[in-house]
């Protein structure tokens, strides 16, 4: 399981003018209190990318007043400057010895509104890197990126006209062994990118999603009108044992994860098309003493890390220890808020996460589950077997004001 994304947060901003001369560019805000790479790494947290390090530069000081020592979500960020501006390939030089095997790599003026997870699992050999790729009307404007299947051949610089095609998304997941191919200073984009595609070592991802460069002033209003409103997503809400897994009673081993029919593919799927992903579950067990909340905790770990191998993630993990019959004393309680048929497990993720709830529902396999999506005012699926993915497409066409399917249109600004 990739954990590792590194945020390239060097740039000087020098196309916007005054308004970056005394902020730099990642840190210009784009609602109050709320910095462009405050979003940037809110995003990758809730992914599963857990060690998040930013390469500052310009104004670097404030990146790490900012973030040295902070955890957002349950990622831990490190902040590391240049002495000496590098360029993006020079910056990631110098701290690449220290990276996983494979890691994610954005740019930090950008967004690109994917699943990273699924962009994030390693390409076939002999490639050291895969890149997100975004289809444009006009790619004259960026620079296109040209594929065979899913290789990338070539880059084309920025040309006068306009013509619709591929451009470079600014989201990689690289290999640490593209080492020797990262000069001392210079760009990725510019110089490695296009060496390594002449030499056939690069993968390239064609997703459709919301993407938006701050890096004009025109881009960054525009940023700031359209992109906080599109953090507020419909959430999936599902139970756990019976819908992702097998019910074998009181599953909590990780040796005993036996996933449902097409259940990662459905999580991926709700990943794709942009909607949280919450599990919504009862562990009586944990009331009982049949296992205790690091067990859960470890079970749940295992089912992130084979969800990620499928290219997909759950946003957060939600459950209910307690019991009218607890034998564990802390957790008796005669009608938690939080049990199921309860809706305390929904209500809380709503606060926790800025969800919409037009457009969300539940899965679930009890009467109990959906008697708790009622109480929420959400529509609930009872799930009877079969292919869990058939179920929550079927959900997402029901929903009445369901995302952006992947590939479709959607805004692209410069």
């Amino acid at each position: 399981m990739i954990r590792q994304a590194v945020l390239l947060v060097g740039g000087q901003g020098s196309r916007l003018g005054a308004i970056a001369h005394t902020t730099p560019k990642p840190l210009l805000e784009i609602a109050p209190d709320v910095p462009f790479l405050d979003i940037l790494i809110g995003e990758a947290a809730r992914q599963g990318f857990t060690d998040i390090l930013l390469l500052s530069g310009h104004l670097g000081d404030q990146v790490e007043r900012r973030y040295v020592g902070r955890r957002i979500r349950n990622a831990t960020i490190r902040v590391i400057r240049e002495a000496a501006p590098a360029g993006t390939a020079g910056a990631l030089r110098r701290v690449i010895d220290t990276l996983d095997p494979w890691f994610l790599v954005a740019n930090g003026d950008s967004i690109f509104d994917i699943n990273l997870r699924a962009l994030a699992t390693i390409p076939p050999v002999p490639a050291l890197g895969r890149l997100a790729l975004r289809r444009v009307a006009n790619a004259a404007r960026f620079g296109s990126v040209w594929l065979e299947g899913s290789r990338i051949v070539e880059f084309r610089e920025k040309w006068a006209g306009e013509e619709p095609g591929l451009i470079n998304g600014g989201v990689y997941c690289l290999s640490r062994a593209i080492r020797d191919r990262l000069p001392e200073t210079g760009s990725l984009e510019a110089e490695v990118f296009p060496s390594l595609a002449r030499d056939g070592l690069l993968m390239g991802d064609e997703r459709g999603g919301y993407f938006i460069d701050i890096g004009l002033p025109d881009s960054l209003e525009e940023a700031r009108r359209t992109l906080p409103r599109r953090l507020v997503r419909p959430a999936a809400f599902l139970d756990r044992d019976g819908v992702l897994n097998r019910d074998d009673g009181y599953t909590h081993h990780p040796d005993r994860l036996v996933w449902m029919p097409d259940a990662r593919e459905a999580v991926r799927d709700l990943n794709d098309a942009g909607y949280f992903v919450f599990v919504v579950t009862n562990q009586a067990g944990i009331a009982h003493g049949l296992y205790d909340e690091a067990a859960m905790a470890e079970f749940h770990g295992e089912m992130a890390r084979q969800l990620a191998e499928a290219g997909a993630h759950i946003d957060a993990f939600y459950h209910c220890p307690y019991h009218p019959a607890a034998r564990i004393a802390p957790y008796a309680a005669t009608n938690h808020p939080d049990r199921k048929p309860n809706p305390g497990m929904i209500l809380r993720a709503c606060k926790d996460w800025p969800v919409r709830l037009n457009g969300s529902f539940l899965i679930g396999d009890r009467d109990s589950d959906i008697e708790a999506a009622s109480r929420a005012s959400l529509p609930g699926l009872l799930y009877r077997g079969g292919s869990l993915r058939a179920v929550a497409a079927a959900a997402m066409r029901a929903s009445p004001t369901s995302p952006q399917p992947p590939g479709g249109p959607v805004p692209c600004i410069s």
